[in-house]
């Protein structure tokens, strides 16, 4: 899979040029696969967009808040 077939939905950081960690649409991917994040050190996450779904219904009503002060 290459990086051309992923479709870009955001950069976390962007005020620096140390290959920020990113969100990525892989439509080619399996459905349970999809979303894609990759990290500063080349490393990738995935999974669908039900469970990022979660992650985001989470992060809106304070549930990861706790991981910025850990």
């Amino acid at each position: 899979m290459t990086q051309q077939e992923r479709v870009h939905v955001a950069t976390f950081c962007g005020s620096c040029n140390c290959g920020c960690p990113e969100l990525y649409v892989d439509p080619t991917a399996p459905e349970d696969r999809r979303i894609v994040i990759t990290d500063d050190f080349g490393q990738e996450i995935r999974m669908s967009a039900a469970q990022f779904g979660d992650l985001v219904e989470q992060a809106r009503r304070g549930g990861l808040d706790a991981a910025l002060v850990a």
